[in-house]
């Protein structure tokens, strides 16, 4: 069970970043500063970083699964709240960083790091239904 909790709190931010990033296109490519064609759509339709998405999506998650006991939250709305601290204190504060010293726009640490937060407050949702 332990392993499907995983899976499918990984599908849960995987899913959620696509509904992120699709209501967020137009700001996040503009500021990250990938080129589009005409039709709007990035030019270089690599399916790597989709997959390496799907792969940190299953190791934050099972992370959190590993973290949880340890915390003694055994409810959803806590596993929720714990998973919003993981985005916030933990991820969004790496985000800050590397888009600092890579001199990137703040819009784009805004949205990424927005992403992070409510991504990981889902997983630990569906964590807690586990």
């Amino acid at each position: 069970m332990g392993f499907l909790s995983v899976l499918v709190a990984a599908a849960a931010g995987e899913v959620f970043g696509a509904l992120w990033y699709m209501a967020f296109a137009k700001p996040w490519t503009a500021t990250s500063g990938i080129k589009c064609g005409e039709d709007g759509r990035p030019k270089d339709n690599s399916p790597l970083p989709f997959i390496l998405a799907a792969i940190a999506m299953i190791l934050v998650a099972g992370m959190m699964r590993q973290t949880f006991p340890f915390v003694r939250h055994r409810n959803l709305w806590k596993r929720l709240l714990s998973g919003m601290g993981i985005g916030l204190f933990f991820i969004s504060p790496w985000i800050i960083i590397g888009n600092a010293y890579g001199m990137r726009p703040f819009k784009l640490t805004v949205i990424d790091s927005g992403y992070a937060v409510v991504g990981c407050a889902m997983m630990g949702a569906v964590l807690g239904m586990f």
